[in-house]
């Protein structure tokens, strides 16, 4: 059985899972303030909008679970990864064009700061994170298929 207390992508996944579960939490208790974030961000076509605002936040909540759970990980890390991507680019594209919307990763409300330079570098330090459990979680398939072949 493995020593939990040293493995560091226990930990990544566990603190990388607890994030999306966050994130979508409040987003699922309030899809209408949601989808004002998301229309703010000047990005979808306006008939997806609702659609993202009810499914996006079930799916992070979903894959936070997987990665806390080490269910289906190489699936729920590569998917993180993409969402943790298209977030950041949707951050940096608003911060581009000088649009000052509120992040809505956290939370539904559209009130508070606009997203800064603080939600870029966040943003980046996830997807730090879920780089390196991709790196490991791949890594670690390959190694273990490497060793199973005759």
């Amino acid at each position: 059985m493995p020593s939990f207390k040293r493995d560091p992508v226990f930990w990544a996944r566990l603190v990388l899972g607890g994030i999306f579960i966050w994130a979508g939490a409040d987003k699922i208790l309030h899809p209408a303030a949601f989808a004002q974030a998301i229309y703010n961000y000047q990005i979808l076509p306006g008939e997806t909008i609702n659609l993202t605002a009810l499914i996006l936040p079930w799916v992070e909540v979903l894959l936070g679970m997987l990665l806390v759970l080490g269910v289906w990980l190489p699936g729920a890390v590569a998917l993180a990864n993409v969402l943790l991507l298209v977030f950041l680019g949707a951050l940096v594209f608003n911060v581009a064009r000088g649009l000052d919307v509120h992040c809505g990763c956290f939370s539904s409300s559209t009130e508070g700061d606009p997203a800064t330079l603080w939600y870029l570098l966040r943003d980046t330090v996830f997807l730090c994170l879920g780089g390196y459990l991709f790196v490991k979680v791949f890594l670690r398939r390959g190694a273990i298929r490497d060793s199973a072949a005759p």
